[in-house]
């Protein structure tokens, strides 16, 4: 789930608070192309007001018709599937690129839902599966993993849901700064910590300060989860080793260091100086990203996030 989705929930919640009724979509099949993933949602209220996408902007208007005739006609009692683009007439009234098909659950939000529990674990930095049946309308929240995936059979859906990505950053150089820019855009929460004072006083993105706290206390504090990846890019062993140690021990997603092979070898053997086991370094990303034959700094950043977004969605690119 990303953090568009999660405004969607937020957005639901707030409505249903009002006493608005509203309809929750899931994206639940593609065909042909389509511009949302499977599992993205979207809320439309009862008086007329909309959160997030399942189309990009093709079936919206439609389904939001479909909410006001449910105010005159009565609101259906247990989710329904519905789809958009099944025949090229269709495809050309609804806009979906190069006859795209789009699968959906049309589900009317009610107190067993548990839209506000869901929205309360996510703010809490928790995973959870939510089990949707599709006869009855009855949820059923239960702890996930972050790379488990959606999943639609004849009468459940299940979705994961979880908070937004942070990304901890060790070494404020000029890669930090082009992960900091991108990774915003892709709605991560960054970090950068870094406590030399040459890198302090170097740094220019005031939109998001350095932390100069030492990088293992900060990896402590911040208490990895299964949504947190952590970066360090300082070459400096005294600053990133340490940080990496706690990282590793930890359940963040993703830990990743810069350096060549061969450093990245001497790096491993000192790691377990310290202890760690070959389980924990066998997760060390390094060289950190995606081989993309990164030759600058927005190369580097943007082969380092190819590679969160990868593990993240659960898929596992082999490094060569």
């Amino acid at each position: 789930m990303d953090s568009t989705d999660i405004s969607v929930l937020r957005a639901a919640v707030e409505w249903q608070s009002a006493g608005v009724p509203v309809l929750l979509v899931t994206l639940v099949e593609t065909w042909g192309s389509a511009p949302r993933p499977v599992g993205a949602l979207l809320a439309l209220s009862g008086d007329g007001r909309i959160a997030g996408s399942v189309s990009g902007g093709c079936v919206e208007d439609d389904l939001q018709s479909r909410v006001t005739e449910f105010g005159r006609t009565g609101w259906p009692s247990a989710p329904q599937k519905t789809s958009y683009g099944v025949s090229a007439e269709e495809a050309r009234r609804f806009g979906l690129p190069c006859g795209g098909t789009l699968g959906l659950v049309m589900e009317p939000l009610h107190a067993q839902s548990q839209i506000k529990p869901l929205l309360d674990a996510i703010q809490n930095r928790q995973v959870l599966r939510r089990e949707l049946d599709l006869h009855s309308g009855k949820v059923l929240l239960s702890p996930a993993q972050a790379w488990d995936t959606f999943c639609m059979e004849a009468q459940t859906l299940r979705t994961i849901h979880g908070p937004k990505m942070r990304l901890l950053v060790i070494g404020a150089g000029q890669v930090a700064a082009y992960l900091d820019e991108m990774a915003a855009a892709l709605e991560m929460q960054v970090m950068i910590c870094d406590p030399r004072e040459e890198y302090q006083r170097s740094w220019t993105r005031d939109s998001n300060p350095i932390d100069t706290r030492m990088p293992d206390d900060f990896v402590l504090e911040l208490k990895p989860d299964q949504r947190t990846a952590i970066v360090a890019l300082t070459h400096d062993p005294k600053q990133d080793d340490l940080a990496l140690i706690e990282a590793l021990r930890s359940e963040a997603l993703y830990v990743g260091a810069l350096g060549s092979r061969s450093n990245q070898e001497k790096r491993k053997a000192r790691l377990r100086e310290f202890g760690l086991t070959d389980a924990q370094i066998a997760r060390l990303k390094g060289p950190v990203g995606l081989p993309i034959g990164s030759r600058s700094p927005p190369e580097l950043a943007i082969a380092i996030l190819a590679d969160v977004i990868a593990v993240r969605n659960g898929i596992h690119l082999k490094q060569v």
